[in-house]
This record gives C-alpha cells, structure tokens and sequence, in this order.
C-alpha cells in the first residue's frame, strides 16, 4: 500500500493538481483516485459515537464535499425536486454553494443562484441524482463550480465571485449533468458532454477559454489525469463505445481504444501508466496509456463481461475495488481482470451511486438509503463496520471526504464531520 500511495502522490504533485496533505480538493480526492494516506481514521460512527458536528444543508445535493483548510465546501439545490412523488414547480429550482467552518461545524457562508431554466426533468431513476452533482474543486486560493448550463463560477474562498463562463445550453432531459471540473497546471478542465458534447479547458485565472475539442456524448465521468512519462500527462475520458486520451495542453486526441457499451458514470483510474474503467453494460477493462491513434489491438490488457452502472474503482495493490449498483463488492486482479471475490453486502445496502474511498486500510462504501459500509481493503472480504444516522433517512448518493484523521459525509440532509474534534 505504501508504495501505490509514493507513486500516487509523485503523479498528483507533478500533475500539478494539489498535496495529499490535510486538503481534499477534488471530486474523489488527490488524483480523482479514491485514496488518502490518512491513518487513524474512524470505523465506527452514529450520532453518539465519533460524530465531531453535524449542520443542516439549504438543501439536497449529490456532489461530495471538499475540504480547503478549516473550510468545508459543498453544492446543494432546493425548491424543486425535493420529493420524488412530489417534485414541485421546476420555477423554484435555486442552486446553493454553502461553506462550512470546519472546527465549528457552522456555515460561514452561503450563496444562493437562480438557474437557467428549463433543466432536465425529475422523472426516472437517473434524473433523481438531481441539480448538484458536480463536486467543486480548488487550488487552495479559488472555488470552481460547475452548474452545467447554467455556467462555470470561480470564487474566492470568501464566496466573491471572480468569473463565470458558458460552456453550453443544452440539457439531458432523462439524466441531467453529473461531471466533475477538475485541475491541471493553470487550467481548469470540464467535461460539458451535456452542454455541448465537449471538453473545454480555461485558464483558470481568467476564465478565457484555452482549447475546447468536440466529440464527448453520453459520459458523465469526471476527467482524469494519467501519468505516461516523465514529462508527459494525459487526461483520459470514458464514453460509449471507447476510451480516449487527449493531451492536456492543446486538447488534442492522442489514442482511443475499444471501451464500455453502453453510456458511461464511473470515472477511469490508472497506476504504472495502466487505465482501468469500469461502466455500464457490464464491463470492465485495462488499457495501457502512452499510445497513437486507435491502440485497442496493441494496448488493451484485458476486458470482462461484467461491471457497474455509476460508482468508480479503487486500484491498491495489484486489485480493484468497485461496487455493484445493487451493493455487491467486488475485487479483481488488476493484471489479469479475474475476480478475486464478489460478496453482497449486509444488511442488505440497497441501491448504491457514490464511489468507494480508501484510507487507513479500509474501504468505505457509501450506500443511499442504509448507511455506509467499511470493508478491510485487502483481497479477502471483510466487513469492519456498518454505520448509518437513526434520524437522517435521506438519500446519500456523495463519496466521502478525508482529511486530519476526519471522514466528512453529506446527505440530503445535513453533512457530518466524523472523527475527533
């Protein structure tokens, strides 16, 4: 484990995306890998164990919390789509970016924004991710915030808005927006499937576009970046069909490869300049990075029958770790693609979007309805704990947030700091 996290943390800082210090900047953390080197983090939690503070959120939100400093920020959405019997009038949608104190657990600041209307319907199961999925990013000095249509925002970290920028109209009546923004050198990196079936990079400064390659349909996958050379990175975007790799600086598609069926949730990892991408019609898959053109014959590694609609993997140690929609666990070689072991969970966790996060040796699988799930991250099954809030029943569809030994959780509800105070 200690030398996955020496190679991970040699990628993030070369890639210029943020420490793996106390911060966790990113949807999924340092790297959009899952993975902290944080120890002594909890296994156990309720209301009267472990639980540092909780605060109420304006509103409902799937978008995970990231954590600057003493600051915790995070998206919500209130007045329309509440209650999925009872959505309500699409007029009222209001979008919230709230700042949390971290040591006091108050908020220390809130912004309200009025959308561009319409938005995509809440009707069907993959519209009831609702209107904050995007998780922000920072640089330690700014908040990016993406909206979908309604634009990308920088903030200072006191909530003055700095610029805000387009990156299309268009909506997906049936599944909305979900991708995360993230950073690379001085750019910030978007992937506007919906809005414009692009990816777009800005100066993250500015604003001022920098380069925008069209082409991206259907992914809903937050961008990654992968280490190839010593010099070089690549950011990598699943999306039906293939697998493509451009180069951060211009743009430019450097390969592509044969990838997932059908329309794509999960996020790729990579470690020693591999890919590994997991996504609906039931796939998973290992592609080489570093190649030219369609590589799919000279740098796939391997491709099996079977994966999962919306959480992304972990990669430790030779294995991946992902979960099943419906809370089955699975590991797999990571050479090879053979599964290690598939275990449903118990209680029974019911549906399950939010991706796995890693730390301290153990996986936290984060289930809507029935709380979250800690697993012993080795490639036996092992269930630590299961933790869930007797008086919060609403959904929880966000990955969880590490930093100084505290897990930082939201629901529809409230978010919590979890851990010593």
């Amino acid at each position: 484990m200690k030398r996955a996290r020496r190679l991970s943390c040699a990628l993030v800082l070369a890639l210029g995306v943020g420490g793996f210090g106390a911060d966790w900047r990113q949807f999924r953390g340092p790297g959009g890998l899952g993975i902290s080197d944080e120890k002594d983090v909890p296994t156990e939690w309720s209301a009267e164990k472990n639980l540092a503070w909780s605060v109420k959120l304006p509103g409902a939100g799937t978008s995970c919390p990231v954590v600057v400093g003493d600051r915790v920020f995070l998206t919500c959405y209130s007045g329309y789509a509440q209650e999925v019997k009872e959505p309500g009038k699409m007029e009222d949608l209001r979008r919230h970016v709230v700042c949390v104190d971290r040591k006091t657990g108050k908020i220390a600041w809130s912004k309200e924004f009025e959308p561009e209307l319409p938005e995509h319907k809440y009707q069907g199961e993959g519209a009831y991710h609702g209107y904050s999925s995007s998780t922000p990013v920072s640089d330690g000095e700014r908040l990016y915030i993406f909206f979908g249509k309604s634009g990308v925002y920088c903030f200072d970290l006191d909530g003055k808005e700095l610029w805000k920028v387009s990156v299309g109209k268009k909506i997906h009546d049936g599944w909305g927006s979900a991708s995360s923004p993230v950073l690379y050198k001085e750019s910030l990196i978007v992937n506007a499937c919906i809005e414009s079936g692009s990816l777009i990079a800005f100066d993250k400064l500015t604003g001022k576009e920098l380069w925008k390659t069209p082409g991206i349909s259907s992914a809903w996958d937050t961008p990654v970046l992968v280490r190839v050379g010593p010099k070089e990175a690549e950011v990598v975007v699943s999306m039906p069909k293939r697998i493509r790799s451009y180069d951060p600086d211009t743009g430019k598609e450097l390969w592509n490869a044969e990838g997932i069926d059908r329309y794509i949730c999960p996020s790729v990892v990579a470690h020693d300049g591999i890919v590994y991408a997991i996504g609906g019609g039931h796939t998973s898959l290992a592609v080489k990075a570093g190649g030219r053109g369609d590589v799919t014959k000279t740098h796939t590694v391997w491709q099996v029958k079977k994966g999962a609609n919306v959480s992304s993997p972990i990669y430790l140690d030779g294995h991946l770790y992902w979960t099943s929609d419906g809370g089955t666990v699975n590991c797999q070689n990571a050479a090879t693609g053979e599964f290690v072991y598939q275990e449903r969970l118990t209680p029974n966790s019911g549906g399950m979007w939010a991706s796995p996060v890693l730390a301290d040796g153990k996986l936290y699988y984060v289930s809507q309805k029935n709380g979250t799930y800690v697993v012993a991250a080795k490639p036996k099954f092992e269930l630590l704990a299961h933790n869930t809030f007797a008086d919060d029943k609403s959904r929880t569809n966000a990955s969880i947030a590490v930093s100084d030994g505290q897990l930082f959780l939201r629901t529809d509800q409230a978010l919590y700091c979890i851990g010593k105070k």
